[in-house]
């Protein structure tokens, strides 16, 4: 199991659009969380997946075509302090 927080850089006001969508296509595999927030990047994205292959599917065929994403940056969990 791969785990990654995908931070997502949008254009100005366009966040809340970003995560709406990821909530409403609940059938996009391995999304488990999509949240707009204040900082640096404007959504954090949390996945989980079987592996590295399908990280990048998700990433490269849906994510990153999101109508407004800018840029994104991918952070693989290592270690994980909930078992």
């Amino acid at each position: 199991m791969v785990k990654a927080y995908v931070l997502v850089s949008a254009k100005p006001g366009t966040s809340e659009d970003i995560v709406r969508f990821l909530k409403e296509a609940s059938a996009i595999k391995g999304v488990v969380a999509a949240d707009s927030v204040f900082g640096r990047y404007d959504a954090i994205i949390t996945l989980e997946v079987e592996d590295l292959k399908t990280l990048s599917q998700v990433l490269y065929k849906v994510i990153e075509k999101i109508p407004n994403v800018v840029r994104t940056e991918t952070c693989l969990v290592m270690f994980s302090g909930n078992g």
